[in-house]
């Protein structure tokens, strides 16, 4: 059993940190913005501890684990008023689970190894149903002695975690993950709008083809609420779009080509314009129909 914080209650972080407490048995110590969100955590786990500041959160823990929205958030919870790093004492960890840009987690690294303690970029996928059933991936950026230490605690809320390399390595590895589901999520939306269009059993043909070569995890779990027009599951366009971004930033570093994904990143463009910002990823399936019925 380890000292543990969690800062950031949200979709995500309010089930990952119930899993350190109900399954690794950790003594919890947790932080949300807004304090009653905290209080409500403490209170249906029966068990951790409620906190007003990340400093407070971080204040003798061995572990220090964030989900928080952005590199904005990161660096307020982190080096900002009352951030955590002001009271992380000397060889904690601090575990950053937030999806962020590579070079916040490379300045945050440098920072925790100027002060004596440890920091892991450790973005996570799985959406909210990984979370919940606390069976996230985690890729993870940073020094291999450290990730060791910090696995165990990683693995409670995770099925598959793993260090890709040096600092920024997990971040990297999440944009490559959300380079791929974009083009899966367009290629999955075309399929199923072409069934639609020709008339077949939606529900046949995916039961089909999944057992094919065309299957994917996205297939599997969204064909169905894509093909009944039902977008409030998973993952939302508005935070897609923040990854997108990103993703294409850095390809302008690294000179990646990445003609897909700008295309996939401007459909959600128009997603968003039908309203849809916080409709999940599938949603490009409504761009499709919207334009279709325009034609007709």
């Amino acid at each position: 059993m380890a000292k543990v914080a969690f800062i950031g209650l949200g979709v995500m972080g309010y089930p990952m940190a119930g899993y350190l407490l109900k399954k690794g048995g950790h003594d919890v110590t947790v932080y949300n913005r807004t304090f009653a969100k905290a209080e409500k955590w403490v209170a249906e786990y029966g068990a951790g501890r409620a906190v007003r500041t990340p400093a407070e959160a971080a204040d003798g823990a061995d572990f220090v684990l964030s989900c928080v929205g952005n590199d904005d958030d990161l660096r307020s919870v982190t080096t900002g008023p009352d951030g955590a790093f002001s009271k992380m004492k000397a060889d904690a960890v601090f575990v950053d689970n937030t999806t962020a840009s590579a070079d916040v987690a490379r300045e945050l690294y440098a920072i925790a190894q100027k002060q004596g303690f440890h920091f892991i970029d450790a973005p996570v996928s799985g959406g909210q149903a990984g979370a919940e059933n606390g069976i996230l991936t985690v890729m993870c950026g940073g020094d291999e002695a450290i990730f060791n230490r910090a696995k165990p605690v990683i693995s409670c809320y995770a099925r598959m975690v793993n260090l890709i390399g040096g600092p920024g390595a997990g971040q990297l590895t999440k944009m490559v993950n959300q380079i791929a589901i974009a083009g899966l999520v367009q290629g999955l939306s075309e399929a199923v709008h072409f069934a639609q269009k020709a008339e077949l059993d939606v529900a046949k043909v995916m039961d089909t083809i999944s057992k094919g070569a065309a299957q994917s995890w996205q297939m599997e779990n969204r064909w169905e609420t894509m093909n009944t027009g039902k977008f409030d599951y998973g993952f939302a366009v508005e935070w897609m779009r923040k990854d997108l971004s990103m993703c294409l930033d850095e390809a302008r570093r690294n000179g990646a080509s990445l003609p897909i994904t700008a295309t996939v990143d401007q459909f959600y463009s128009e997603v968003e314009k039908l309203g849809g910002s916080r409709w999940d990823t599938s949603s490009l399936l409504a761009r499709l129909n919207a334009a279709d019925r325009k034609i007709s």
